[in-house]
């Protein structure tokens, strides 16, 4: 029998797989989320996403995801894995995402990005589809990827932008962007995701063991929350790893509550290197 089967949970509350039914929600993750949906409403074209590691941005794409392919005027598509050796390969990635009509006998990047246009301008402008493509990862594209990006980004109508751009990614992605003016001052939204404070820290591991179907009154004493919140820094993916493990020690050794005493035992036998203060990061960029 699985370990939360034995506390009373009906799923695993803490996999760190970016599941959107267990994405805790938190005021700046609503923020976020709220703000690229106005942005892409209004057909603003490029908006930005950015955090640290482990702090829900690609939890937060998927969300995005479960939320605009349920809309009918949504034509969405994702990128998982940015790294692409060539233009062409970009180029034919997107063609195939977007079933853009190409000539079989003319696959050149010329004849990609042609597709590409036809594409955008038949469903964004002749069938009035909001276009949207979100790169996660986005610190991992080459220079000539961006440049591709760009010029796609220049395709509009008087009123709007065809193409609506997410690009998801972490810090380093302010300093590549920052070297290219011609792209930097097209992005229109500008979000940087910072870790939970205690407050939310304890909301989320709330939220995902009532999402779990437990029924009692707590798995997880204050002062455990405090302490789980001291080892992460509030980095949603280190506490949901963190909190695993202490569920499953719970589990063998027979407890049914997870108090501070659990968590400084557990935390101090932990290999991994514990995350480092984050500090100074804005809200915008």
């Amino acid at each position: 029998m699985s370990y939360y089967k034995i506390l009373g949970l009906s799923d695993e509350p803490f996999s760190t797989s970016p599941d959107p039914s267990f994405f805790y929600l938190s005021k700046q993750h609503k923020a976020a989320l709220t703000r690229l949906r106005i942005a892409l409403n209004l057909k603003r074209g490029l908006s930005i996403i950015v955090g640290d590691v482990g702090t829900g941005k690609t939890t937060l794409s998927r969300k995005l995801s479960q939320v605009l392919r349920e809309e009918p005027d949504v034509c969405f598509h994702m990128v998982l894995n940015p790294y692409f050796k060539t233009q062409k390969q970009f180029l034919s990635r997107l063609v195939a995402l977007m079933h853009a009509p190409v000539d079989p006998k003319k696959t050149s990047g010329l004849d990609c990005i042609e597709a590409i246009e036809q594409f955008l301008y038949k469903t964004g402008v002749q069938e009035r589809k909001r276009v949207i493509l979100l790169v996660d990862e986005a610190q991992l594209l080459p220079d000539y990827v961006l440049e591709i990006l760009r010029i796609l980004l220049n395709y509009e109508t008087n009123e709007f932008k065809i193409l609506q751009l997410i690009l998801v990614g972490q810090l380093e992605l302010i300093p590549v962007l920052s070297k290219m003016p011609n792209l930097w001052d097209r992005i229109a939204l500008k979000c940087v995701i910072k870790p939970l404070d205690v407050d939310e820290a304890r909301e989320m591991i709330h939220f995902r063991i009532q999402q779990a179907g437990y029924q009692g009154g707590g798995l997880f004493t204050d002062g455990a929350v405090r302490a789980i919140h001291e080892y992460t820094r509030g980095y949603p993916r280190q506490m949901s790893m963190v909190c695993h493990n202490l569920l499953e020690t719970a589990v063998m050794q027979d407890k049914r509550l997870v108090d501070e005493a659990l968590v400084r035992d557990v935390t101090a036998a932990d290999l991994r290197p514990q995350v480092p203060q984050a500090g100074g990061l804005p809200d915008v960029f």
